[in-house]
């Protein structure tokens, strides 16, 4: 287990271009300690592990289930994309396997009714995106806009941000923020697929 940790952590560290030393002082993680455990001499704890990969940025399952040899992959079908879940709000990542990513690049649907919630996102980076059909309700703020095809958005993503669709279709966009997140962004998502939101997907 500490072997595999170990191969993995550095094979994702030098995609990133990332020096030992540079990432033991942003995750807060001793030099002699990141040291041992890719040379898989010990077995980092859950907290400290959590700590090197926010650096990176990966998320936990991430990091065990990617194909590190598949991280230069160029071409993408759609089917391919791994898919998350927040809600009813479908998210699908492109570029997941490529743990050196400077931003996340998503495909997203919104079924009617289907809102990031009420506690409205921020997180550091800027966000850009389009709207490719339906409508949906964007605000950034204290401003907000009703969004259609071919119209775009562009904020720092600082500023507290929600998505909402109010409209009676589905709605399907593209949205591209840096930096790359850890995992989906604008809300905690997970992997579970509710039947009625996959069959609003397509």
């Amino acid at each position: 287990m500490s072997d595999d940790v170990g191969v993995r952590l550095r094979a994702l560290r030098e995609l990133r271009n990332i020096s030992q030393r540079e990432l033991a002082r942003l995750s807060g993680v001793t030099h002699s300690s990141l040291s041992q455990i890719e040379q898989g001499r010990v077995s980092p704890s859950v907290s400290s592990l959590k700590k090197i990969l926010d650096v990176i940025p990966i998320s936990i399952g991430d990091f065990f289930t990617m194909d590190i040899e598949r991280a230069d992959q160029v071409f993408y079908q759609y089917a391919e994309l791994p898919t998350r879940y927040s809600g009813d709000i479908l998210y699908r990542l492109v570029g997941a396997d490529r743990p050196a990513r400077a931003l996340s690049f998503l495909i997203e649907t919104y079924p009617p009714g289907a809102d990031t919630g009420r506690e409205v996102a921020a997180h550091r980076g800027e966000e850009t995106g389009l709207v490719l059909e339906g409508e949906i309700e964007v605000t950034v703020g204290g401003r907000t806009r009703h969004l259609g095809p071919m119209d775009t958005w562009y904020f720092d993503t600082n500023i507290p941000h929600r998505f909402r669709n109010t409209g009676r279709t589905a709605c399907r966009l593209i949205s591209c923020c840096t930096p790359a997140q850890p995992d989906m962004h604008r809300s905690e998502v997970h992997e579970e697929t509710p039947p009625e939101a996959e069959l609003n997907s397509d």
